[in-house]
């Protein structure tokens, strides 16, 4: 036990004062419900933000909103020529099912990694201007989805030129499928965007942890390939965890189509699972719920965050 100064509270050996911790938490100046109805107040304002990010990204570039277009294209290109053509991985119109799933990571990927460092980016705003903090992770990932909106030209193109069209059973999934992959970025935005503000490496481990996590998400390796180690060990549960996992599924199921095509090879290739409609309504109806409760909770770790902000920026 040790005394600052005579009369006052002793403190035991080893305390921290909370203005030493590297994260301070404050009492929150309004509970959850208050702040969503303040974002929503404020909708307008996600608006321009998003409109600007977009701006911003291809400003006094030749080719615009073109790149938007050739980064995804490029990378197919590479990875099909990679695993298709040097490794000979059998997967029959690869394209497509690089594509799919692609689509949805990028958008994932590109949304959470730009919010991270939103309120960093955005210090002069946030010390000068009154609004909802929370807006500008939020911001990243609408400006994310806009891309996503671009994007899917490159994977409209490869249907068309293999001749390949939606599956009537599962592409109504796919609307669910993007609402639970919005809410847990949003959710994932929102706290990270807070802890940056004082662990200013976030934003780093981020780009190193994303890289492992898609990797971790069967996009460019079939689903069944590692399932069925899993499934060995009683871990298939542990890959369905990962919500980006059932999200890229139900992409390449409406959009690759085939769970089992012939391969390249003249062989059977067990790509996706043989799970019906109503398994990925269930998995996704319970991602967009999971996603909705991360996302409370992570408005209110960002409002327990934001009072010190000022200081630490």
């Amino acid at each position: 036990m040790k005394t600052d100064h005579a009369g006052a509270t002793p403190e035991p050996s080893g305390y921290r004062r909370d203005r030493e911790l590297p994260i301070h938490l404050v009492r929150p100046s309004m509970t959850v419900p208050q702040r969503i109805a303040n974002i929503w107040r404020y909708r307008d304002l996600l608006k321009d933000l998003v409109a600007k990010e977009i701006k911003v990204k291809y400003k006094d570039s030749a080719l615009g909103f073109i790149w938007s277009l050739l980064n995804p294209a490029m990378f197919i290109l590479i990875y099909y020529i990679v695993f298709q053509k040097i490794l000979k991985n059998g997967i029959p119109l690869f394209a497509i099912y690089l594509a799919t799933g692609l689509l949805a990571w990028n958008l994932f990927q590109s949304g959470v990694l730009g919010a991270t460092g939103s309120v960093v980016g955005n210090s002069g705003l946030v010390k000068k201007v009154a609004f909802p903090r929370e807006i500008l992770a939020l911001a990243s990932v609408g400006s994310a989805f806009i891309f996503f909106l671009f994007q899917t030209v490159v994977l409209a193109i490869f249907l068309v030129v293999f001749r390949v069209a939606p599956s009537p059973r599962f592409v109504w999934l796919v609307p669910l499928a993007l609402l639970g992959l919005l809410m847990f970025a949003c959710a994932l935005a929102v706290l990270l965007s807070g802890v940056n503000v004082y662990l200013r490496d976030m934003q780093h481990l981020m780009e190193i942890l994303l890289q492992a996590w898609f990797w971790a998400t069967p996009i460019v390796y079939p689903f069944m390939e590692l399932s069925k180690q899993l499934r060995a060990h009683g871990l298939t549960w542990l890959y369905l965890a990962n919500p980006t996992t059932p999200v890229a599924l139900t992409f390449q199921r409406a959009f690759y189509v085939k769970a089992n095509p012939l391969g390249t090879n003249g062989t059977i290739v067990h790509i996706l699972p043989n799970y019906g409609p109503m398994w990925y309504l269930a998995v996704l109806g319970t991602i967009i719920v999971l996603s909705f409760i991360f996302f409370l909770v992570s408005v209110y770790i960002f409002g327990r965050l934001e009072g010190n902000f000022a200081e630490e920026l």
